[in-house]
């Protein structure tokens, strides 16, 4: 546990050392203003967060594996897997702390969106119940996107690859499960892609709803790439 929050601290702060991280904190704020600004205080626009959430949930698809890519590709293109592989750490604790980093980070890209609701209580009296609700589906879906992002980052040394590869990847999910492909799908293959649909649960969390049974999707869908991840890393050991 020590060593894992140690790398935790580390990676957390090298976010902040190069220019990526303020890209992508630049970039999220910016996009995320967009979508506030169509979304919500637009003429005739619901004065509601709903509209919000429903749409950041796919900008944090784009951002989310900017974030996660470079976990381990970076330590693979820079040579520094090898002592990083025969030091006193375990791949379970090194895993744990890089990704606990990735989702302080994410969260920290969240915060600042707090002011929205702020603005939006100038205008109408939001529910903060939904409110908190959206946000905790935001974190949930970037706790899985930075998942994957992660996973692929422990395949190659190349960032952009890592990003690609699970950028395409959650476009791949989210699309095949969404309601464009599963409505037009036979009934078997509805229900298959419907107990998986990204949309159908961020969609719940979007209107105010938490079910247990969405958050644990989440959850253990991260965890299982978690240990995807600390597979592939462990097979370097074998090559």
């Amino acid at each position: 546990m020590t060593a894992a929050l140690a790398i935790a601290r580390r990676e957390f702060a090298a976010y902040f050392r190069t220019p990526l991280g303020w890209v992508v904190i630049a970039l999220y704020l910016a996009l995320s203003g967009v979508v506030f600004a169509l979304a919500v205080l637009a003429p005739a626009a619901p004065a509601s967060m709903r509209p919000f959430f429903g749409l950041s949930g796919w900008v944090l698809l784009f951002v989310a594996p900017a974030v996660s890519m470079r976990l381990i590709s970076d330590e693979i293109r820079s040579g520094t897997i090898e002592p990083l592989m025969t030091a006193p750490v375990s791949d379970w604790a090194v895993m744990a702390g890089k990704l606990a980093a990735a989702l302080a980070f994410l969260v920290a890209l969240l915060a600042p969106t707090g002011v929205y609701v702020a603005v939006l209580e100038r205008v109408s009296d939001p529910d903060l119940g939904p409110v908190l609700a959206g946000y905790l589906g935001l974190a949930l879906a970037g706790a899985l996107y930075l998942s994957v992002g992660a996973f692929f980052s422990t395949l190659t040394g190349s960032q952009t690859l890592a990003y690609l590869g699970a950028l395409f990847t959650l476009l791949l999910v989210r699309l095949a499960t969404g309601e464009g492909v599963a409505g037009r799908a036979p009934d078997a293959v509805a229900d298959a892609l419907y107990a998986v649909s990204l949309d159908r649960r961020l969609g719940a969390f979007a209107a105010g709803v938490v079910d247990t049974a969405d958050a644990s999707f989440f959850v253990v869908a991260s965890a299982w790439l978690y240990v995807l991840s600390v597979i592939a890393l462990q097979s370097r050991r074998w090559r």
